[in-house]
């Protein structure tokens, strides 16, 4: 029987040889029975444009681009269609996207170089004519490396990297795109040591450099970030990339002033550059000063309409409230064809949250929705591989293994975990305890996270994690926790406690609790529709690919609790849960029975909590700024008609 791989072949040799009839016929037919099958509608795309059917070849790549926002060589077909039909503008438009999509991309390159060299912008054409060269110029496995990298095939990527660099050690690209592979697979460490030896060998190559700022920030190494970025700024002073680079990391060592200074000085020479008054607008949000933060994102938008991220910053401010003409406006760019893939999602997620606050709940949810299924698109997060994921650390993680390894790890008692689900209440619970004498409030640290991912291995597709923590010793598991002791005191203050409040590990609470015996972890639980929804309606940036559609968050919460109920059974009293709801109900009761937990004496301002003066970055820094308040509870009763996936997929748990 010809399987579906074959018959893509067939369509893809019958356009080499230039039969196109037969690879439309071929192609054609794969779209009937699958009409998300990319490979085929790109391949119906490429064959209706050669045979001069352009309607059809628009509607291929009108279903290519629903399906893949962000797929370079879709982009580069629409580039090439345009131009068949003369469209000098929609073409370069579309080549501009192919090549931020996937820089690889030389035929791009070059048709815009001719494209703007036609248009009478010789530094436009030259300027793409230098990236096509520089393309060109790369071996063909590192072009391969960069298509694999932008087309989200990974492990075959970070395979074929590995493979050059083995023959070509000091080859600064290669190092740079694995270290690309590595942050992208949240393999932090190895991408910062790649980028440290790469700027070694080529110091002045300042790509490997703003990528290695950008390494240390993720792994939070906040002052090195800084020092790395004003050794940058140190060499031209009066460069707006520079500047921009040294303001973020102004802010991430909470040196606001000197943020805010090198902010004004960009919008002195850039008055009215969007990214930096978005920039400055975070700032400010998170520094408390809501109004001038309400009125940097204004700005930046006055500048610049369709500026999707500054839309979504308001929105995302929870308190603020839009006007009558703002949701015209959003509405005008929302409807805009040619609207870049991000600020589509960030206006959509904009206006489901300014129709919520109307209580038109059903456009509210339908904006909610395409927002949600534009990034699902985007990230392919398998619920299956989450699921098996979480059920492995079920099997593996036993009562037998932490028996055996009783005594073990570092006996520090300093951490404090806050874990659960994102928007399930850990922001406060995390206010709460950083107002008390003790306890250190810091960052979501992705200490285990990626110590986890290092205990993976290095065999593309396969993981040895967790079934290696049987194969642990006592000297290896005291080590990890003494590292995490040390590499987490930069975000610490002088406090005998701190919190890391990554929700995400409560996925490896078997892991913790191997290296640091004695730390507390503390499950922030919030009833399952308010919780689930509210991760449905929030824009994250990064790391939480479940809250992309209501079966997927639903399934996640009810594969969470499962495991939750698995960490009770296996390590009894390790844990202490703590409701939500509980909380808005008796905030007295709920705050004494955590201290209790914690072995710490109770004090006032803990119950005063929106007093606490601290940078709070996450989604809730405004609503943690106020009294108790039952504003998002039962938030999802307006929107219960179309929650049928989330009920399903909670089942019992819902």
């Amino acid at each position: 029987m010809t399987t579906r791989d074959d018959r893509l072949a067939q369509a893809q040799k019958a356009l080499q040889a230039g039969d196109f009839e037969k690879g439309m016929a071929l192609a054609a037919a794969l779209v009937d029975e699958d009409p998300g099958d990319s490979e085929a509608l790109y391949m119906a795309a490429v064959a209706a444009r050669y045979l001069k059917r352009f309607v059809e070849a628009e509607r291929h790549l009108a279903a290519l681009h629903a399906a893949m926002p962000e797929y370079g060589r879709a982009w580069q077909e629409a580039g090439h269609l345009a131009r068949a039909q003369g469209d000098r503008a929609a073409a370069i438009a579309a080549f501009g996207r192919a090549t931020r999509f996937n820089p690889a991309l030389e035929a791009s390159w070059r048709a815009l170089a001719e494209l703007e060299q036609a248009a009478g912008r010789p530094t436009a054409a030259e300027a793409a004519r230098a990236q096509a060269e520089r393309v060109a110029r790369l071996p063909r496995e590192l072009v391969a490396v960069m298509h694999h990298l932008h087309e989200g095939r990974l492990l075959r990527a970070e395979e074929i990297c590995r493979h050059f660099l083995r023959a070509n050690p000091r080859n600064v690209e290669g190092m740079r795109l694995l270290a690309q592979i590595g942050i992208k697979l949240g393999i932090l460490d190895d991408a910062e040591f790649l980028l440290d030896s790469a700027r070694a060998f080529e110091p002045d190559n300042i790509q490997v450099r703003l990528d290695y700022i950008d390494a240390l920030r993720r792994r939070q190494k906040f002052a090195q970030a800084r020092t790395e970025a004003e050794a940058l700024h140190a060499r031209d002073p009066e460069n707006p990339l520079f500047q921009s680079h040294l303001a973020i990391e102004s802010m991430q060592t909470s040196d606001y002033d000197r943020a805010f200074e090198l902010f004004d000085a960009i919008l002195a020479k850039l008055p009215g550059d969007p990214a930096t008054l978005t920039s400055k607008g975070h700032a400010l949000k998170t520094t408390g000063a809501q109004d001038d933060a309400v009125a940097s994102y204004q700005a930046a938008i006055a500048a610049k309409p369709d500026h999707g991220d500054a839309w979504y910053a308001l929105a995302n401010l929870k308190t603020y409230r839009f006007t009558d003409d703002e949701i015209v406006r959003m509405r005008e760019q929302a409807g805009r064809p040619d609207l870049a893939f991000m600020d589509r999602v960030h206006l959509s997620f904009a206006l489901g949250k300014a129709l919520e606050d109307r209580a038109d709940y059903a456009d509210s949810f339908a904006h909610y929705e395409r927002g949600n299924t534009l990034k699902r698109a985007q990230t392919r997060y398998s619920a299956d591989a989450m699921t098996a994921e979480l059920a492995k650390q079920r099997e593996l993680c036993t009562a037998d293994l932490f028996a055996r390894h009783a005594g073990s790890g570092h006996d520090a008692p300093d951490p404090i975990f806050i874990v659960g689900l994102p928007r399930a209440g850990s922001t406060l619970l995390e206010q709460i305890l950083a107002s008390h004498s003790q306890v250190d409030g810091t960052l979501e640290l992705p200490n285990i996270l990626a110590l986890a991912h290092r205990l993976r291995g290095r065999k593309a597709g396969q993981s040895r994690y967790p079934e290696i923590l049987h194969e642990l010793g006592s000297d290896q598991l005291a080590a990890f926790g003494a590292k995490f002791i040390e590499d987490t005191r930069v975000h610490r203050q002088n406090a005998p406690f701190f919190i890391d409040k990554m929700p995400n590990n409560f996925r490896h609470i078997g892991l913790i609790h191997l290296i640091l015996p004695n730390a507390k972890i503390i499950d922030a639980r919030r009833a399952p529709l308010d919780c689930c929804f509210s991760g449905f309606k929030q824009l994250f940036a990064e790391g939480q690919e479940f809250t992309y559609g209501l079966a997927e968050v639903g399934r996640y919460y009810a594969d969470y609790v499962d495991l939750m109920d698995h960490w009770d059974t296996v390590l009894p009293g390790k844990v202490l849960r703590v409701q939500h709801e509980d909380v808005l109900d008796d905030l007295e009761g709920q705050t004494r029975r955590m201290l209790d937990y914690l072995g710490l004496p109770f004090e006032e301002q803990c119950l005063e909590f929106h007093k606490t003066r601290r940078a709070v970055r996450t989604a809730s820094s405004e609503q943690v700024r106020r009294p108790i308040n039952r504003s998002g509870q039962d938030a999802w009763k307006p929107y219960d008609p179309w929650l049928a996936p989330l009920r399903e997929a909670l089942g019992q748990h819902g």
